[in-house]
């Protein structure tokens, strides 16, 4: 197989001058240019990368099945920090990254694994996707390496952010504050929502602190206009809770605008938090109290242990990974002295 090396020996130049011609790099002329580029096409020249791929038999791409009930795409503000960490690592260790078609309206004659296949890639990072789905199922009891993004799955790597602390480090701090009508929208079913939902309950019980069946209501994750409808509902109820807890900082920012609407300020008459520590957190009025999910480190975890799973590295334990999360307690929380 011809080298650099080889080109640049026939053709009279530097090594240099001929990474710079099959770089298309504008510091050369187009004649020379042209010139080394057909050399190398006549002497087979195989760039470095597609070297390696076909020496180590590796395609250097990792899949990326990503999609959410509303459909945000990469505008989705958790799960977009986390696709960037990932990227990020996974372009450090040499790999490139491929988002497979999760549109199946438009893809009715390939199953994700199909094109898995079909991309002929290493590995798949899946988050945020209905893990139900019997195409997804295929898919992760393949022979391709999956890591899965806060969703456990049987003999599968995960990487979680630490749900059940998170809310209980949130709800604690709630009641420190006085609060014991503490309401909690909860997003669809998943392993997320479960553990939020048992850590949520089990503190308030914890505390001896009623949960009217009325107080949790289950709705969807970034969904404005539901969180605008059910905080209306609970603050028409007869004895309204003191604060409410939304299932995202998204949907947070939808309650307090209904909140304010009404008349009411926060968190004067009615305190507020949310759960994630986006970035719009930190720029509401009064500041969002939130649980902090370290994004950076989940990415870069998901993208290290699915790339130990390509290159053949051992693993003990399918046990989930679980990245911590810490309390911010912002302004949005009052304190309750009567």
């Amino acid at each position: 197989m011809a080298s650099i090396k080889d080109i640049a020996k026939l053709c009279g130049v530097s090594v240099a001058t001929v990474s710079k011609a099959l770089n298309d790099k504008t510091d050369i002329s187009e004649e020379t240019k042209q010139h080394i580029k057909q050399v190398a096409k006549e002497m087979g020249y195989v760039p470095q990368y597609y070297a390696r791929a076909i020496r180590t038999n590796k395609s250097y791409n990792i899949g990326v099945l990503f999609m959410d009930d509303a459909m945000s795409g990469l505008t989705h503000d958790y799960f977009s920090y986390i696709l960037n960490s990932f990227k990020v690592t996974a372009e450090k260790k040499g790999y490139d990254i491929t988002f497979i078609n999760s549109d199946q309206t438009h893809n009715k004659h390939k199953t994700y694994l199909e094109h898995c296949r079909y991309r002929g890639l290493d590995g798949v990072m899946i988050a945020c996707i209905n893990f139900d789905n019997e195409d997804v199922k295929a898919l992760i009891q393949s022979d391709i390496p999956v890591v899965t993004v806060d969703r456990s799955y049987p003999n599968t790597i995960s990487v979680m952010s630490d749900n059940i602390n998170g809310m209980e480090s949130l709800v604690e701090y709630i009641i420190s504050q006085g609060h014991k009508r503490i309401a909690y929208f909860s997003g669809e079913d998943s392993t997320v929502t479960t553990q939020r939902i048992n850590s949520y309950q089990n503190t308030m019980r914890k505390h001896g602190l009623e949960i009217p069946e009325e107080y949790h209501i289950r709705t969807e994750y970034r969904n404005l206009a539901a969180a605008r409808k059910y905080t209306k509902l609970l603050l028409s109820l007869p004895t309204p809770p003191t604060c409410i807890i939304y299932q995202d900082d998204y949907s947070a920012v939808g309650g307090m605008e209904l909140i304010r609407e009404m008349g009411l300020s926060v968190p004067e008459d009615i305190s507020v938090a949310g759960y994630d520590d986006i970035f719009i957190a930190r720029q509401l009025q009064p500041r969002l109290t939130t649980v902090h999910q370290d994004t950076e480190v989940i990415g870069c975890l998901a993208a290290e242990q699915l790339i130990a799973l390509i290159e053949n590295k051992k693993r003990g334990s399918f046990e989930p990974i679980i990245v911590g999360s810490h309390l911010e307690k912002g302004e949005s929380v009052g304190k309750i002295t009567e």
